[in-house]
């Protein structure tokens, strides 16, 4: 039997994982529980609740596996000051002037330095003295570099035993994306993509350029371009920024160079057509890598990770080419699941492991009834229990009510998966200005997702394909003459992000349908519990502090319904 593998990751979006043989016993990250968003501290909340959650010490784990080791990522883990510093400065938490704009530049510079010698000894110091403080002995680290361990989740999460697995995201151990082949449970490296030549940079910029926080915001940018006038390929500037040629990008321009060029560019367009011109740039420019990837290899399936991929309109966009049989995208695309694919990869080379016995993401804390009674009667609320929560749940929903609602076992990744969720019906625009607005605050243009009984995709969906996509990382149209039905949860142009819900998850497959027996369809709109800016809620400590904040009327937690009121 495989001995526990600890996975660390202690950058953008820090966390831990922890698995054995072919499961996942528990992955988290460290925004959920010191409640910053997208954290960059050492993952040390994160460790202990994954050990607390399976029920063992530190000294019961003997290998460690850690992601990347660039100098830039080193010099963090030496002086985790200069971490903080530029934390602050990209959540614009710290006012703008000269010493930070020089910071913001060196940043782009040094991150493309890859890892060395020296910097792996460094980091595996640094890392070692933090596990150490607390805790761990007689352990192995095990550096594993960055587009590996995003190939890693991509691949050996799939469930295929052969496909191409393509990683794209900003730059990590100075690549910006990796082309792989995964071949009887092996990852094999067929190309890298330097960091000079990052799409997931050039869409950062472009981010940061429309006054929104990069590796937060892209969200909006891609959402903001589907109310530009559409600019024809031709006379889009931004196509001749970057180039494909075989399984390799080439960028016309360095990272700050790209910056500038860009800058020239917002001068002359209004800010939604430069969303879209960008938007437009990266799902031709992806999508053509992929194809000339899949061509060259012969194979027709692809798994996907990297932040990139968080692009659900790119994502679309890859899924219908021609090359394509079926196409997997890790739940956790981002750097928030390198713990885990480091703690894969290892398992891979020690144990063989390629191919997991993990039917969902819901890795992240869960509480009993009696935790969340204790914390419902601390916050002084009016409470009812309820055995048929669903039934109550839906009716709530169907009478036009927002609800929170706090389920089992918390989502890992970005998206609320109906255990950290926000529901209401789907086809009122009214509901979600007020979401938007109100409760979630946020801009106005940013859509909501459906979440929908999986026997009801065909009806809804023009582009479904029978793939079940019930993670939430892939956008499909709906149909012309549904869009009315459903116009709290598409955009402007009748895209959507859905969640297919199956028996996977029988809480939730439950409330969709008793819903649909009260409205007509399974369907409901599904956004992440909490406060833009904030965190996704993990306790229900949380929950009542977002019901206080929102003024919201109703949250469901286990079989409980708090009334504001």
């Amino acid at each position: 039997m495989a001995d526990y593998i600890l996975g660390v990751w202690d950058g953008h979006d820090s966390g831990a994982a922890l698995i054995k043989d072919d499961k996942v016993l528990a992955a988290i990250n460290e925004e959920r529980l010191t409640r910053r968003k997208l954290e960059i501290r050492f993952p040390e909340l994160s460790i202990k609740t994954c050990l607390q959650m399976a029920g063992i010490e530190p000294g019961d784990v003997k290998t460690i596996a850690v992601s990347t080791a660039d100098f830039a990522k080193t010099l963090g883990r030496v002086a985790p000051s200069t971490k903080e510093a530029y934390y602050l400065i990209r959540r614009r938490k710290k006012a703008p002037g000269l010493l930070s704009t020089i910071k913001k530049q060196a940043k782009y510079r040094i991150t493309e330095i890859g890892p060395s010698a020296l910097s792996r000894f460094v980091s595996t110091y640094c890392v070692n003295a933090e596990l150490v403080r607390l805790g761990f002995c007689n352990h192995a680290i095990q550096l594993v570099d960055h587009h590996l361990c995003h190939a890693a989740t991509a691949a050996y999460w799939s469930g295929f035993d052969s496909c191409l697995v393509l990683t794209v995201d900003g730059i990590g151990d100075g690549l910006s994306g990796s082309v792989s082949r995964l071949d009887n449970g092996r990852l094999t490296r067929l190309a890298n993509i330097s960091g000079r030549d990052s799409l997931g940079i050039f869409f950062e910029h472009v981010t940061n350029l429309m006054n929104m926080r990069e590796l937060e915001d892209e969200g909006k940018v891609m959402a903001i371009a589907n109310y530009a006038y559409p600019i024809p390929d031709p006379e889009n500037p931004m196509l001749d920024l970057i180039t494909v040629e075989g399984m390799q990008v080439r960028s016309r321009y360095g990272s700050l160079r790209m910056y500038r060029e860009l800058k020239k560019l917002l001068w002359k367009y209004p800010s939604e057509q430069f969303a879209y011109m960008a938007q437009r740039t990266l799902e031709l420019k992806v999508s053509q890598l992929a194809g000339n990837c899949l061509r060259q290899t012969g194979l027709r399936r692809l798994a996907l990770a990297g932040g990139v991929f968080s692009n659900i309109k790119l994502n679309m966009q890859i899924r219908m080419l021609p090359e394509v049989d079926v196409c997997s995208v890790f739940p956790h695309m981002g750097d928030g699941g390198l713990a885990l694919g480091a703690a894969f990869q290892v398992n891979n080379e020690l144990n063989g492991v390629g191919v997991y016995n993990a039917p969902d993401v819901y890795w992240g804390l869960s509480y009993t009834d009696d935790e969340i009674l204790a914390a419902i009667k601390k916050s002084g609320y009016s409470w009812t229990t309820h055995d048929t929560i669903a039934q109550t749940t839906a009716q709530l929903i169907a009478d036009g009510n927002i609800v929170f609602w706090l389920q089992g076992g918390m989502e890992y990744g970005p998206r609320s998966l109906g255990r950290r969720s926000i529901l209401a019906l789907p086809n009122s625009t009214r509901i979600k200005d007020l979401l938007n607005l109100r409760l979630k605050m946020r801009v106005w243009y940013q859509p909501f997702c459906p979440s929908m009984l999986a026997d009801e995709a065909t009806g809804l969906l023009e582009n479904n394909d029978g793939l079940i996509n019930r993670f939430m990382t892939m956008g499909y149209m709906v149909k012309e003459n549904r869009r009315r039905d459903m116009e709290g949860v598409i955009s402007i142009d009748g895209s959507c992000r859905p969640q297919f819900v199956t028996d996977n998850e029988p809480l939730f497959q439950q409330l969709l349908q008793e819903l649909k027996k009260l409205t007509g369809m399974g369907v409901v709109l599904n956004t992440s519990f909490n406060v833009h800016g904030d965190p996704l809620v993990c306790s229900p400590q949380d929950a009542l502090d977002t019901l206080k904040k929102t003024n919201n009327d109703y949250l469901v937690m286990g079989k409980y319904l708090v009334k504001r009121s």
